[in-house]
């Protein structure tokens, strides 16, 4: 037993993973033609079996090393799958420009017709991945090849407009962070580029500052990421810029099998659940388990759950093994463990509670009454927590939040009893704002029986009309609410730098130089009201 192989034993010990099967060799940098005459360079993990469980590709641009080559891998490959690991066009070696997404549907095609033609290929194959390697999926299965029999993917979106970034705006923090991580990762000074992830966010916070922002922006990234720019300048979701990034046909395409796998604190969080209606409704075979994670919780906390139902599906669509999974939906809630659900969302009561003067969230409205706020771009509220990119999203100690001027906070009374919430919540507020340019924050948090708070789930939105009724979904969850807790809203006008913080002005977001502020009015009571798909029980999994 080779050294490799003992330490994979005791790796899966510890995940609670089925046992590696087999030794495995890895032959580097293998060249992969492209249509346009372009090689890609791929890593082939070979399992030491005659007869193997399958092939696996694996598509991304974060290179062929650790953590990548672990997880995706010689995690799969000891089982018994041959494993092709590629960096997609121009990263780590591979020929051409690196554009994101734009490459990715050809690219994959000719990378299948390659895998066809190799001696060790078994005759079907799957993919597995997250984040952009989830993407790469996506553009897979937008033809899906015939040998393509399953998918599992993490995290991973099928839409990068501007917007879907963001939640009706562009998600400033994730592109900028996100292109400032590509644009240096490939520099061969490593102490370097660690302490560049490392000062990474408080760099990103100082440039998102900066007016105007194209110029911030590029100071961040020097020479790297030339795409950053054509992106800030087509932040609307519906511009044709966009299309060529859009997989939408993959939805109504595909009838492979596809696992998905993702957190109630990931960025791609809503298109997880879209991905999963649209198959569901479409009779694919899907599975969707989401647990009480951040995207950058998918390679660690969340990794010994993903392996394991990652190797289940495989195992059941590639294998023929049956699978142990008892549930098409699995769904952690939020402090009482796991449920296993017949499909999303659960059925569930309603709750409604209003938004009433004095700071007060009720079951009963108020006599109507108005509260104001002012946002100040100059001095954006900031963001704390939420479906960041960054490490510094996910849950997190909000209480900060609701002691700002720039902050309406409507908190209710202790709970009598635990309240289960398990669906999308959203918020109805009768609004108005003298600056017809302005955007809508809205969060629900929990308040401990010590004051303090912590979020929950968060809604965004852009453009928000300068009078009248606006209706504000917010990110689904499974949480409960404790007895003894109370609920509370918060209202905002920005998140910034997790959204784009709107100048008041209109202008490009580009090249703007100047801000205005925004003054918010609701009318409460009556006009004002959280809805929450909420009751005294958890759903069934009936």
């Amino acid at each position: 037993m080779t050294v490799q192989h003992f330490l994979m034993q005791r790796l899966s010990g510890l995940l609670h993973t089925p046992p590696p099967t087999t030794e495995v060799d890895v032959h580097r940098g293998l060249r992969v033609p492209m249509r346009d005459g372009v090689d890609l360079i791929a890593d082939h993990y070979a399992p030491r079996t005659g007869t193997p469980a399958g092939t696996l590709l694996v598509r991304g641009p974060y290179g062929r090393r650790f953590p990548f080559a672990a997880v995706f891998g010689e995690v799969y490959a000891a089982r018994g799958y041959h494993v092709v690991l590629q960096s997609v066009r121009g990263t780590f070696g591979s020929g051409g420009d690196f554009d994101p997404m734009v490459n990715e549907i050809d690219d994959g095609a000719d990378t299948v017709a390659w895998l066809r033609e190799q001696p060790w290929f078994t005759g079907s194959f799957g993919t597995v991945g997250l984040s952009y390697l989830g993407f790469t999926q996506w553009a897979l299965l937008t033809d899906p090849p015939p040998e393509l029999k399953a998918a599992v993917i993490t995290v991973g979106p099928h839409d990068v407009r501007g917007p879907r970034w963001g939640r009706g705006s562009f998600g400033l923090n994730d592109f900028l962070g996100w292109s400032d991580l590509v644009a240096n990762q490939e520099d061969p000074r490593r102490f370097r580029v660690l302490l560049r992830q490392l000062r990474a966010q408080r760099m990103v916070t100082e440039a998102s500052h900066g007016l105007p922002l194209g110029e911030a922006s590029r100071a961040l990234l020097g020479d790297g990421a030339p795409w950053f720019e054509s992106w800030l300048d087509h932040p609307h979701g519906d511009d044709p810029f966009w299309e060529r990034m859009h997989l939408r046909d993959a939805l109504e395409r595909t009838e492979i099998p596809v696992l998905l796998l993702s957190g109630w604190q990931d960025l791609f969080l809503e298109q997880t659940l879209e991905q999963y209606e649209r198959l569901r409704s479409r009779g694919v075979d899907v599975a969707m388990t989401i647990g009480p994670w951040t995207h950058s919780h998918m390679m660690t906390k969340a990794a010994p759950t993903a392996i394991r139902e990652s190797l289940d599906w495989l195992g059941s669509h590639l294998g023929g093994t049956p699978s142990v999974r008892t549930a098409p939906v699995r769904i952690h809630l939020e402090g009482d463990g796991w449920l296993d659900l017949p499909s999303w969302p659960p059925a569930m009561p309603e709750r409604v509670l209003h938004l009433n003067p004095g700071g007060r969230l009720a079951d009963t409205a108020d006599d109507d009454g108005t509260a104001t706020f002012v946002y100040n771009p100059g001095d954006p509220t900031p963001t704390i927590g939420g479906r960041l990119l960054s490490p510094v999203g996910g849950y997190r100690d909000d209480t900060a939040l609701a002691r700002r001027a720039d902050v309406l906070t409507f908190t209710g009374d202790p709970l009598a009893a635990d309240l289960y919430v398990v669906g999308t919540p959203t918020v109805e507020l009768a609004h108005t704002c003298a600056n017809p340019h302005n955007d809508l924050f809205v969060r629900i948090s929990q308040v401990d029986a010590h004051g303090a708070s912590r979020n929950v789930s968060d809604g965004y939105l852009a453009a928000a009309p300068d009078s009248g009724k606006v209706r504000v979904e917010l990110d689904a969850v499974a949480h409960t609410f404790p007895a003894g807790s109370r609920i509370r809203v918060l209202v905002a006008g920005g998140s910034h730098p997790r959204f784009v913080r709107n100048l008041g002005t209109g202008e490009p977001l580009t090249s703007a130089k100047t801000f205005a502020t925004q003054r918010h009015t609701i009318t409460l009571g009556e006009e004002s009201r959280l809805i929450l798909p909420a009751g005294p029980q958890p759903p069934s999994a009936d």
